[in-house]
């Protein structure tokens, strides 16, 4: 048994039902959320909002009958493929992003990169992190974490003696 992630796109604002929905079938459903202020008239209040709108993610191993339990599952629109067929999700991208919210790190969407200094994180809590990273401001450095199939990105404030070149 081969389990690797993949990432399901959802109709729009389902992502937490969707997740349900696959929890409930014993699928191992990954729906990462960040905390975001709503703006309301007479109030503010924290709510969590989906990372990646619109998309979550499955660690399966994909047989026929599996893709069949996800795609009839209300809610999903398909399985993120590439010519067709379903394509997986580097495991480093979804557990580096894994380790930055179980870390409570301040993370926030940040434009899809391709360009840009690979590296691993060598020190501190997020350890082991692969990402880009980008220069802010002087002594001011972040770690970009992509999921290349989404085409989308988070970022983490770091040091930048705590990171090694890949």
């Amino acid at each position: 048994m081969s389990l690797q992630w993949y990432g399901v796109y959802t109709s729009c604002r389902h992502e937490q039902k969707v997740y349900e929905r696959l929890v409930e079938k014993s699928i191992h459903a990954f729906l990462p959320k960040m905390e975001v202020w709503s703006r309301r008239k007479d109030r503010k209040k924290k709510l969590q909002r989906p990372l990646f709108p619109g998309y979550l993610f499955v660690n399966i191993d994909l047989n026929p009958y599996i893709h069949l339990e996800i795609i009839k599952t209300p809610g999903v629109a398909y399985i993120l493929s590439n010519n067709g067929k379903p394509t997986p999700i580097p495991e480093n991208q979804i557990v580096s992003l894994q380790k930055l919210l179980k870390n409570d790190v301040l993370i926030r969407p940040y434009p899809y990169l391709k360009i840009g200094q690979k590296v691993r994180i060598v020190d501190g809590p997020l350890a082991g992190c692969e990402g880009i990273l980008l220069r802010t401001k002087p002594n001011k450095h972040r770690l970009i974490i992509s999921i290349d199939l989404l085409k989308q990105s988070v970022s983490a404030e770091i040091h930048e003696a705590d990171v090694e070149p890949i």
